[in-house]
């Protein structure tokens, strides 16, 4: 019974998590870019009262053996990394990833990460920078003296010179991809850092090799389901009860063999 009591609070605590990453889920089904997290369990040790195939004579053996389970333990948080659905926002520095990539920002510490959050607009020197000012690489500036700022499906950036109405090249968008995204560390903000898990950085233009298409004037939502995710916030509260009533109950047995003396 006391087992019993160690084995229910690691389902408790297992729950608490589940719900706290479902809640983190919800609570960013708006975000843009963002990816959903998935939480991951596994059984504890067993506790081997009888082994498997062990004889119980000397002609016969188990053919289960007796095993009790110590519990339950998160093993990860997997993301993934899904596409969204897109919206259009028409705005021009707004772009979306149709496909699979990444784009690359740079940090204020000179470090570089990624991010699926193509809402971008312009800082003061024309740079072309996401919502926290960090700027895209490679550096894409748009000059004041053009108009009219088109970005292709394969990233290539053009705008038009007022006074000659001619077509002017501006840059290209560069995406980036890895072997296992799901690898990438999160920082927060809709940006992944690269790992030893994630492997190495693959680069490349967009609509080429494994890289998706640029769709400008449009955001990827985040591809959080809100149903799918009630869902499971229940699931994992009528876990949360049962633990706790099995705590309530090896309790209660406690007590009554505690009072057996009486």
């Amino acid at each position: 019974m006391i087992k019993a009591l160690y084995t229910a609070s690691t389902g408790m605590t297992s729950m608490q998590h589940h719900i706290d990453v479902t809640s983190n889920n919800i609570a960013n089904v708006n975000s843009t870019g963002f990816k959903q997290d998935r939480a991951e369990f596994a059984d504890l040790m067993y506790d081997q009262l009888n082994y498997t195939a062990g004889r119980t004579s000397q002609v016969s053996v188990n053919p289960t053996g007796i095993d009790v389970g110590m519990g339950t333990v998160l093993t990860g948080i997997q993301k993934n990394f899904g596409e969204g659905d897109l919206k259009l926002t028409s705005n021009p520095l707004d772009m979306a990833i149709e496909g699979k990539g990444f784009f690359q920002i740079e940090l204020p510490s000179g470090e570089v990460a990624y991010t699926r959050n193509g809402t971008f607009k312009l800082n003061s020197e024309g740079v072309v920078v996401n919502g926290a000012g960090y700027p895209l690489t490679p550096q894409l500036v748009i000059p004041d003296n053009l108009v009219d700022v088109t970005i292709g499906t394969d990233g290539l950036v053009t705008a038009t010179d007022p006074v000659t109405q001619d077509t002017v090249e501006i840059g290209q968008i560069t995406l980036y991809d890895f072997i296992n995204p799901a690898g990438l560390a999160p920082l927060g903000q809709s940006l992944f850092s690269e790992t030893e898990a994630s492997g190495a950085v693959l680069e490349g233009n967009p609509t080429t090799a494994q890289f998706g298409a640029v769709r400008q004037g449009m955001i990827e939502l985040s591809n959080v389901k809100l149903v799918n995710e009630m869902i499971d916030l229940i699931t994992a509260q009528r876990a949360y009860e049962s633990n706790s009533k099995a705590i309530t109950t090896a309790d209660a047995m406690l007590d009554t063999t505690n009072r057996l003396k009486n």
